[in-house]
């Protein structure tokens, strides 16, 4: 991520929005309703750690934002790998599900990352 934002910013010098950055992965529901994701949330932040380095270095990068809230469809893995932070109860073979949320532990994890973020900057 860092190289590819200094190679923007050395041949560009234009401001970059980061619009789509996320890992699909074949998340599991436990029987207590969790999904624990430690690799979204370590993917993520290695992500935004590269980010941070590329703009103290003198990247002018005016938005992040990730891919995506909620699981979604894929064109090219359909329900198999998820996406989100918050899970959808819903299986490709399963038309009839009731499409419950569940909030990932990287929904709590990216909250608290914004919330710090906002605390420092304000």
């Amino acid at each position: 991520m860092k190289l590819g934002i200094k190679r923007i910013t050395n041949r560009y010098d234009i401001p970059i929005m980061i619009t789509e950055n996320g890992l699909g992965e074949y998340d599991k529901l436990t029987e207590g309703k969790e999904i624990h994701d430690d690799y979204r949330i370590k993917y993520i932040s290695d992500h935004v750690d590269a980010i941070g380095e590329a703009i103290q270095e003198g990247s002018d990068v005016i938005g992040y934002c990730t891919w995506s809230y909620t699981d979604l469809l894929s064109w090219l893995n359909g329900y198999q790998k998820r996406y989100g932070f918050v899970y959808v109860d819903r299986e490709e073979d399963d038309a009839t599900a009731k499409l419950t949320r569940y909030k990932k532990d990287s929904y709590y994890w990216y909250k608290n990352l914004i919330e710090q973020f906002n605390k420092e900057v304000n």
